[in-house]
């Protein structure tokens, strides 16, 4: 048997739909707990965080004006090819998390059903958050939920894969945009991440990923014009308060970090905090007390 080199894997970012370097051409070195090194991850820069919002907004449009059915098919799919690649991602939740491959494969195993749980309800999440108002009048008063737009996403430091999906996929169930900031320590299985998503029929800039000091992309995000919500979950306590502070500028929505069990039912709290609410009036056709219709 003859000797062969080992093919180390490049990891790159995943921007608009395309696995561009850095900007900025640095990389970091990822270990896994114990000090082994796993590989280098890009250092992304601002640069590479304004090219991220870019190709969020572009996108916006398109997947926000889909039908909930679609989104929901496509989510699915993201489940499907997940499966496909479910060694890959065990392999490396494990390198990343310092977990035996048993206790992994049950991190992907539930990250891969929490797609197909997010997948079911972006077609029903309008008749939870919205609804007919009862007014007095002769009108009708309708409430429906609308995407927020494009939304900073700080995944968890410590669940590289459950944490991150679980964070991402409802931000994309209800039709916004993510510009997502990957674990500083584990950022492999993001990473991995956004190639199933290019092949996933998710339309090129739905999902950014960025790796790198978050502190470092998270404040020019928080700071930017063009963002409209961000998700504070991998930000610690003094982080989160600069990052919120910077978010006022623009009255971003924010969602303040808390403790979080991955593994239980996530519920609908991440799918609402970024939906926001449009009420139209309509009249009814009844006019006047002896109910006259035009």
């Amino acid at each position: 048997m003859s000797d062969r080199l080992s093919v180390f894997k490049t990891y790159k970012l995943y921007v608009g739909g395309k696995f561009p370097r850095s900007e900025s051409g640095r990389v970091y070195e990822v270990t896994d707990p114990k000090g082994k090194w796993l590989a280098n991850a890009p250092l992304s820069s601002r640069k590479d965080a304004r090219d991220a919002v870019v190709a969020a907004r572009k996108a916006f449009g398109g997947w926000s004006g889909a039908t909930a059915y679609n989104r929901g098919q496509i989510l699915y799919r993201v489940a499907e090819m997940l499966e496909g690649r479910r060694e890959q991602f065990v392999r490396e939740v494990a390198d990343a998390e310092g977990l035996s491959k048993s206790k992994a494969a049950a991190q992907v195993d539930a990250a891969i059903d929490r797609w197909v749980w997010y997948a079911g309800w972006t077609d029903k999440i309008a008749q939870l958050a919205g609804g007919a108002n009862p007014v007095a009048g002769p009108f009708f008063n309708l409430s429906t939920p609308e995407p927020t737009g494009v939304v900073t996403v700080l995944a968890p430091q410590d669940s590289s894969f459950l944490g991150l999906v679980s964070v991402i996929a409802p931000v994309i169930a209800t039709g916004n945009t993510a510009v997502v900031v990957a674990s500083e320590r584990a950022p492999l299985p993001a990473l991995s991440l956004g190639e199933v998503l290019a092949t996933s029929d998710l339309p090129g800039g739905v999902v950014n990923v960025l790796s790198g000091r978050t502190a470092e992309l998270a404040a020019p995000l928080a700071a930017h014009q063009d963002v409209n919500a961000i998700d504070l979950a991998g930000a610690d306590a003094a982080l989160a308060k600069e990052l919120e502070i910077a978010a006022a500028d623009n009255l971003k929505r924010v969602l303040r970090p808390a403790a979080v069990d991955y593994t239980a039912d996530p519920g609908t709290r991440r799918m609402t905090a970024f939906l926001e609410t449009k009420t139209v009036w309509h009249p009814t056709g009844a006019l006047g007390a002896a109910g006259s219709s035009y």
